[in-house]
């Protein structure tokens, strides 16, 4: 293993040495019709810029702010562009210390289109996937490394998707992190500047909640004394384009063409696991599920995304599922049906194995929830007890890396959402479709 991963590392030796001030990025965080955000990480406190151009108009350039990166921020930045035009091609530069920073691939951007009360909404594309393993040696448990086939990180960019979602465990805390900000900054810092994944992270905009790897320790809670540092050191480290509740977790929500996305925290609120006889039993917390029912009902989404880092139609109680939460899990899915909300599709991850679960419901359409899991963290298997859990057939997926792509097209009234899934090679796994009338 330790060959192949240095074997995956020599396409991008080229990269360090060409951007020795530069640690890791850029990244496009948010993008939308009117404005843009880019992230990037300097390897020693630098000044650093972005040039951005119109692609069909090279000569007209205009600039960013410079930043000066700093240590307490782990040396990242984050640039804002904009007022820009909407569906437009951008083509950009990253300079440092008033050098321009090359890369063996394009830095380009594309910004939603105007289509409302204009014409059908775009057919677009989204990547997701969960659990992101990057093996440090020095720091890992004894054995195998857990870290796996992480040439899934091309292969995502191969399907050429119009962003991703990061469903969580984007990074994974060691006991050497979780106590300290240095910890943390370090474990951040290391997964981001894998070489491999830096072409991905070019090449769309990237979207994340997380789960308890990137939150705190296993299976942490609100109890994790080190939560809000956690949630700056997240917040440095990815542009989601807001936070509803002011400095507390990571909850927010975007656009996309007719659909909208619900970002949701499964860990500030949360009441511990363990904690059964006394006080109250609650995993998003009376405050996150009011502001999704009045989201979900506000929303004019034709697909409504509520991306969560646990499974949460799984009816078996098992590991970190929403159903060891039942009074809650069953007053959401109560309220989506009173408020006759249409449209709901739920992501998840954690479980390091993949399936599509769906629960038919009495006088009303059906719910699914997609896991997908592992990226590259050590992949397993469903236990016994959830052999009758309502997995779609044929949509099971074990034992091995794995990613989605989730595709929407068709015209207005007539859209459709069609569900691909892939293992580390690229090679497909299984594909299903859901019609916009299925879901009304």
């Amino acid at each position: 293993m330790a060959v192949r991963y240095f074997l995956l590392l020599l396409p991008f030796l080229a990269i360090s040495k060409l951007n020795a001030q530069i640690q890791s990025g850029p990244m496009l965080g948010f993008v939308d019709m009117m404005e843009a955000n880019i992230w990037l990480q300097s390897a020693m406190p630098a000044d650093v810029k972005i040039v951005y151009w119109k692609a069909d108009e090279p000569g007209v350039v205009y600039g960013t702010p410079t930043i000066t990166t700093v240590a307490g921020n782990a040396l990242t930045a984050q640039f804002k562009i904009g007022p820009i035009e909407p569906g437009t091609n951008y083509g950009y530069e990253v300079w440092a210390n008033e050098t321009k920073v090359s890369f063996p691939y394009p830095l380009t951007f594309k910004t939603q289109e105007i289509w409302k009360w204009r014409g059908d909404a775009p057919n677009f594309s989204f990547a997701f996937g969960s659990c992101f393993y990057v093996n440090e040696p020095a720091y890992d448990r004894p054995g195998k490394p857990y870290g796996q086939n992480f040439g899934i990180l091309e292969q995502i960019k191969k399907q050429n998707p119009d962003f991703m979602i990061w469903g969580g465990d984007n990074v994974y805390y060691r006991e050497v992190d979780y106590n300290s900000t240095s910890g943390m900054n370090h474990r951040y810092t290391h997964t981001r500047s894998l070489p491999a994944l830096q072409p991905l992270l070019a090449a769309m905009p990237h979207y994340a909640i997380w789960d308890d790897h990137d939150y705190g320790p296993n299976d942490s809670d609100r109890s994790y004394p080190l939560k809000r540092e956690a949630l700056e050191i997240f917040k440095n480290f990815w542009i989601n384009p807001n936070y509803v509740f002011e400095n507390q977790g990571v909850t927010g929500s975007f656009t996309y063409a007719d659909c909208q996305f619900f970002l949701l925290d499964d860990r500030w609120w949360r009441s511990p696991n363990e904690r059964k006889k006394t006080g109250d039993r609650v995993y998003f917390g009376e405050d996150q599920l009011t502001w999704l029912i009045d989201a979900l009902s506000y929303s004019e989404a034709t697909f409504k995304f509520i991306v969560s880092g646990g499974q949460i139609l799984n009816p078996v109680p098992v590991v970190e599922n929403y159903s060891n939460f039942p009074e809650e899990r069953a007053r959401l899915l109560d309220l989506i049906e009173k408020e006759d909300i249409k449209g709901v599709i739920f992501l998840t991850g954690d479980r390091h194995h993949s399936s599509l679960t769906k629960i038919d419901r009495p006088d009303t359409y059906p719910l699914y929830d997609l896991t997908i899991s592992p990226l590259s963290a050590g992949a397993g298997a469903q236990k016994p007890v959830e052999k009758w859990a309502p997995f779609v057939e044929g949509t099971s997926v074990e034992r091995t890396q794995n990613f989605s792509t989730l595709s929407i097209s068709g015209t207005n009234g007539n859209r459709i959402l069609k569900i691909k899934v892939f293992d580390y090679t690229g090679k497909q796994l299984w594909e299903r479709e859901i019609k916009e009338g299925e879901l009304r």
